[in-house]
């Protein structure tokens, strides 16, 4: 989470440095409306960057991932600049119409202006003419982006709606770039903060028609079909086999991808929980019935079905220089340690740490547990089990008195986001160098 803090408010403070630059009158107070015209801009400046950046990163680039620690943390930085240039943009319309509101029931006088003359650059000049559209159709893409990215926040929209919602926010993106071209202060363009916003407006542009033709990572897409379905009533969970004949590059253990299967769905992210063979080309999802889409699963996918893979993606990859592992798997967040399993045991010999496996779970199902068994007895993991209902919840003092040695130790952990804080929190306060140690999936893409 560090790196995503630090690009989020480190976007913030170059976009202001930048802007203070080029418009340092602010800092010298001469009156209201200048005061305003400044703040007008600022907020404007720092509302499109947001978005651009956010657009940027929608494409699932892959220079990124390694930096961030996984596409997961780069989702994370996307939702927190969706959020800022929202704030953003609620500051920006504030300050324009709000002052409007104020000259309007007498609280304000607005300062007298003579004609303008005509300006002696023709861009200039033209960008001026276009001020009137620019401010009615920004007004209302303000509007639409408000709504589209306040949905998109509300966890309760199914998915399928926000899959939707999104594409048309690259619509409105569109229209607020034409917004800020026009009325973005001329004088900004042959500034450093001119220079900046030009390559993150063309960066967002070309994000959102990439977005709007549907080829967001087109180029790691490979088609598939459902070889085995596997139905576990008990856990709700169906685990799917995919057969990938051609294209897949492989994958690391711990790592995860877009499965689609219904187009008008869109791609859900799912953690793969199979180690790659050169000699199957399979891919194994296990997927927990948590939302409206995967309810509906068992009755939808059947054997010998299309399906399109988009991958692979994820830093969760089991790789550091400990002595031992501790991994900790709770409810459906068992899937990447199953992957990691299998690949230990296709090693034909001892894991290269001592590996404590705690998976804690809600849900019982003996035919589960058992693969889980002898999946960890082949890759020499010791297993701990832990029935919510029986056994109690698991906490850290758990398992430091189950693993003596939790000081030489890293723990990768996937599962529930509180769950995981809590932990993390718990070995902080024992001294455990958790930035470097304690590894978190941030398995929410939206």
């Amino acid at each position: 989470m560090g790196r995503v803090k630090l690009s989020f408010w480190g976007l913030l403070a170059l976009l202001t440095v930048l802007w203070l630059s080029a418009d340092a009158s602010v800092l010298q107070w001469t009156g209201y409306f200048p005061f305003r015209s400044s703040m007008v801009q600022y907020s404007g400046v720092i509302a499109i960057g947001c978005m651009s950046v956010a657009m940027i990163l929608a494409l699932r680039p892959r220079w990124p991932e390694t930096w961030f620690g996984g596409l997961d943390k780069m989702y994370r930085l996307h939702k927190w600049l969706g959020i800022g240039a929202l704030v953003f943009a609620i500051a920006h319309w504030l300050w324009a119409q709000g002052t409007k509101w104020a000259v309007g029931w007498g609280w304000l006088d607005r300062p007298r202006r003579g004609p303008r003359a005509p300006l002696e650059n023709p861009v200039a000049q033209s960008l001026m003419d276009l001020r009137g559209t620019a401010e009615a159709i920004g007004e209302w893409a303000f509007y639409a982006a408000l709504v589209l990215i306040s949905l998109a926040l509300i966890k309760r929209v199914p998915y399928r709606l926000f899959f939707k919602m999104h594409r048309l926010l690259a619509i409105t993106y569109l229209v607020l770039v034409f917004h800020t071209v026009v009325l973005t202060d001329f004088a900004y363009w042959t500034a450093p903060i001119g220079w900046l916003l030009g390559v993150l407006l063309a960066g967002g542009t070309w994000a959102a028609v990439v977005a709007l033709l549907g080829r967001i990572g087109a180029d790691r897409r490979v088609s598939g079909t459902i070889g085995v379905l596997h139905h576990y009533p008990a856990l709700r969970v169906i685990e799917a086999e995919i057969d990938v004949p051609q294209g897949w590059p492989g994958h690391k253990a711990g790592q995860f991808a877009f499965a689609t299967s219904d187009a008008a769905e869109g791609a859900h992210p799912y953690t793969i929980a199979s180690a790659w063979n050169e000699a199957e080309h399979r891919i194994t999802f296990v997927i927990k019935a948590l939302g409206d889409h995967t309810r509906r699963l068992r009755e939808r996918l059947r054997i010998g079905q299309a399906v399109t893979v988009e991958g692979p993606y994820g830093c969760f990859t089991f790789d550091d220089d400990c002595p031992r592992q501790i991994w900790v798997g709770g409810g459906i967040g068992v899937t990447p340690f199953i992957a990691r399993m299998k690949y230990l045991a296709m090693q034909h010999g001892r894991p290269p740490q001592t590996i404590h496996f705690f998976h804690t779970t809600r849900d019982y199902d003996e035919d589960a547990i058992a693969k889980l068994t002898t999946d960890a007895t082949a890759a020499g993991v010791s297993l701990h089990i832990l029935i919510d209902g029986r056994d109690g919840r698991l906490t850290g003092e758990r398992i430091r008195a189950a693993v003596p040695d939790w000081r030489n130790a890293a723990i990768w952990f996937c599962g529930p986001t509180g769950f995981g804080q809590a932990l993390r929190q718990d070995f902080a306060a024992q001294g455990l160098q958790v930035e470097q140690r304690f590894h978190q999936e941030l398995f929410e893409m939206r």
